[in-house]
């Protein structure tokens, strides 16, 4: 992919991978669009980068995604690339029954229904460029379930599916599809958890060295854009699938303990 004079729109743009891929494309001369929810963010994110364009839009919202699109394809008739990056990612214990049916399901419809959504709205307008991308950001958990992120695993499981299905129907057309595979990411996804993240794990890297593989990945048109140790997760999926499951089973045990002495100390 050129990505020099490409013309990108990235969700969830504002922090973690998404402002990491702003900082990057931004140096590599990409004119640049993002979303997200916080206005306020979305400001101080173009004070940083004033040369890309900002849109207010939620991924989880059929409206919104019309919106911005009606928006962005008038203003941007050239663009050519879409990030499907916006994301959530919560520790749960599905058998506490204060979940409410109503936010029971947020990352299925942030991270996987945001994902087909935002596709199937864009992809007419891309399918007339003459060179188009549409990059998908997935996760090393799409490979092993994880036992105290039940939601997203299955969110995340599902844009990988999706991402495969897209790319086989779309062969032979001007649109490659990519499936951006981070491991764990040390970003502010986990800003709000109540298990701390050990930011020293192998199992974990930089924002900025997940970016420049995804990056590199894409100008050499590598359909996955994954660092080796996601070779290590995915081998390790299919030769000692328990193993990785009951390793990862580990951090809701820790979760649990955790929640059941917070509750007992607000007594």
């Amino acid at each position: 992919m050129d990505l020099k004079n490409s013309t990108v729109l990235i969700t969830g743009g504002t922090s973690g991978i998404g402002l990491e891929l702003v900082k990057q494309l931004t140096e590599l001369g990409a004119n640049i669009m993002i979303t997200g929810r916080d206005l306020i963010r979305l400001s101080e994110t173009q004070s940083q980068f004033p040369k890309i364009h900002i849109f207010q839009s939620d991924v989880s919202d059929q409206d919104s995604i019309r919106n911005l699109y009606n928006k962005v394809s008038k203003q941007f008739p050239d663009l050519n690339i879409l990030i499907n990056n916006a994301g959530e990612m919560r520790l749960l214990d599905l058998q506490d029954n204060t979940l409410s049916l109503e936010n029971l399901t947020r990352e299925i419809d942030i991270n996987l229904s945001g994902t087909i959504q935002m596709t199937h709205q864009f992809l007419p307008h891309l399918s007339k460029q003459p060179s188009a991308a549409i990059i998908n950001v997935s996760s090393g958990i799409a490979f092993m379930p994880f036992s105290v992120a039940p939601v997203y695993s299955a969110s995340k499981a599902g844009v990988r599916a999706y991402t495969q299905a897209l790319r086989l129907q779309l062969r032979g057309t001007a649109v490659k599809v990519f499936e951006m595979i981070p491991p764990g990411v040390k970003t502010n996804l986990q800003k709000d958890w109540v298990l701390p993240t050990d930011s020293n794990s192998s199992l974990t890297m930089d924002v900025d060295k997940m970016v420049k593989v995804a990056i590199e990945g894409l100008q050499k048109d590598k359909i996955e854009l994954r660092p080796f140790l996601i070779s290590i997760i995915k081998w390790a999926s299919r030769i000692v699938p328990g193993a990785l499951i009951n390793f990862g089973h580990k951090e809701f045990e820790r979760f649990k303990q955790l929640n059941t002495n917070a509750k007992y100390s607000t007594r």
